[in-house]
């Protein structure tokens, strides 16, 4: 089989994620999280100040970006790779609501998109990845071999997340979760970077109905004909 870039773009809360992470490991290639990587630096932003009541200082966190250094490291007990920032392990901290909440307007500054996809395009000259975001088939490899575009229905994204939340002990509303993905959906689509679309030659996943098994088993269709 041909070693390929994997390109999985689509909106928030569908299982990007999971589905990018469990590819990746079926075929033994190396995973980037983009989202993780927008997560920490928003993150970064909040602890220092740069963000207040959602607005970003930007001339602030321009200055700041050359301090930022974002990495991914194999836990060797669950066998994932984990998000540290500046030498931390910050991968719970990047899930909390404060973060959801405010990682679009971050993700959407031209300086913080170009820091990032230079990393990414770096990681993934050498192929054999499979790489999850908003902007992975459009922008960051526009000539991936294999490229998916997911969706699903808001109110089911929407009961997945408070799921998950809860299990990892954070306390909050099906109501504000609907509501937080409807807004980042908005701002993704709006954006003037790089904002939310599907590409031209992007395959279509609409995961509402779907279990796991069946997305992985789907995609892995598409990848054996390469």
């Amino acid at each position: 089989m041909k070693e390929i870039v994997i390109a999985v773009d689509g909106y928030s809360s569908c299982g990007k994620s999971t589905l990018a992470k469990s590819l990746a490991t079926l075929l033994g290639y190396i995973y980037i999280d983009s989202g993780a990587m927008y997560r920490a630096i928003t993150l970064y932003c909040i602890r220092y100040g740069i963000i207040k009541e959602s607005i970003v200082n930007h001339e602030l966190l321009i200055q700041h970006l050359n301090n930022i250094d974002i990495r991914f490291e194999l836990n060797a007990l669950t066998g994932n790779n984990e998000t540290w920032l500046n030498g931390e392990n910050v991968e719970d901290e990047i899930r909390k609501s404060e973060v959801a909440s405010n990682v679009s307007i971050v993700s959407k500054i031209a300086e913080v998109r170009q820091k990032l996809v230079a990393i990414q395009r770096r990681i993934g000259e050498n192929k054999k990845i499979v790489m999850d975001g908003r902007d992975i088939g459009t922008v960051v490899f526009p000539n991936a071999e294999l490229k998916i575009f997911m969706t699903a229905d808001p109110i089911i994204r929407a009961q997945r997340r408070m799921i998950e939340m809860t299990e990892k002990g954070i306390q909050t509303s099906l109501n504000e979760i609907v509501e937080n993905i409807k807004q980042r959906d908005y701002i993704d689509e709006n954006r003037d970077v790089s904002p939310l679309r599907k590409a031209k030659d992007a395959i279509l996943l609409d995961n509402s109905n779907l279990t796991r098994d069946d997305q992985l088993n789907w995609i892995m269709q598409k990848v054996n004909q390469f």
